[in-house]
C-alpha cells in the first residue's frame, strides 16, 4: 500500500464528520516528505500521476496545514511534507449576492470549498511564487490561499471600481462591506 493510500485510509472516518478537522490544533511529529505536488492549476499529483478521484483530493484538502511557509498533510499522529507550486487551491467560480455595501462575493474552489470575501477571507493582489507575475488570491482558511482563476479574475474586474485608498486611486472590489484594493489599474490589467 502506498503512503498516500495508507494516509487516505487513516482519514476515511474524518469524511463522515461534520465540518473541517481541527488541523490548527494538531501538532504531530514530522514523518518526512510524501511525493505529492499541488500544481499551480490545482492538479494534485502523486508520484508523477494526477490524482483523478475528486473525492480523495477533497479529503486530503481538509487536512492541509501551513507551518513556517511549508505545506503539510496532517492527522493527529503524523505530519507529511508536500510541495505546493503556488497556492494550494484555485478559485474556479464566483457569484455576487446583493448590491452596494451589502454585496457579498462568494468563491468556490477547485476542491469544493465556498468562501465569502470578508474581513477574515481577504482578497489580495500579489506576486505569484510560480510565475512572478501579479495575481489575485483569496484566503480560504488559516494561511491557506486560493489563486483566483483567470476567468474569475475577469468577473472581479467587471465588478470593480476605483476608490481613493490612503490618498491614492486604487482599483478593487467590495464584498461584505469591505473594499479590497487590487492595485493601480495598470497593475491589475497586466495580471497573469
Amino acid at each position: 500500500m502506498t503512503d498516500l493510500m495508507r494516509y487516505a485510509a487513516a482519514l476515511a472516518d474524518a469524511e463522515k464528520g461534520k465540518g473541517l478537522p481541527p488541523v490548527e490544533r494538531w501538532n504531530p511529529d514530522y514523518c518526512g516528505e510524501i511525493d505529492l505536488v499541488i500544481r499551480r492549476d490545482g492538479t494534485w499529483v502523486h508520484e508523477g500521476t494526477p490524482i483523478g478521484r475528486a473525492r480523495l483530493v477533497r479529503l486530503f484538502s481538509t487536512v492541509l496545514k501551513v507551518e513556517n511557509g511549508r505545506h503539510f498533510l496532517v492527522t493527529p499522529v503524523e505530519k507529511l511534507g508536500i510541495e505546493v507550486e503556488d497556492a494550494p487551491f484555485v478559485a474556479v467560480l464566483m457569484r455576487a449576492e446583493g448590491e452596494g455595501a451589502a454585496r457579498r462575493l462568494i468563491f468556490t474552489t477547485n476542491v469544493g470549498d465556498e468562501v465569502t470575501a470578508d474581513a477574515d477571507h481577504e482578497i489580495v493582489f500579489r506576486k505569484s511564487p510560480a510565475s512572478g507575475a501579479k495575481a489575485p488570491y483569496i484566503r480560504v482558511r488559516a494561511d491557506l490561499w486560493a489563486l483566483v482563476a483567470r476567468s474569475v479574475f475577469y468577473d472581479l474586474v467587471a465588478l470593480g471600481e476605483t476608490r481613493k485608498v490612503d490618498g491614492e486611486e486604487m482599483f478593487g472590489v467590495e464584498s461584505s462591506g469591505r473594499f479590497f484594493p487590487l492595485g493601480r489599474a495598470s497593475e491589475v490589467f497586466d495580471a497573469d
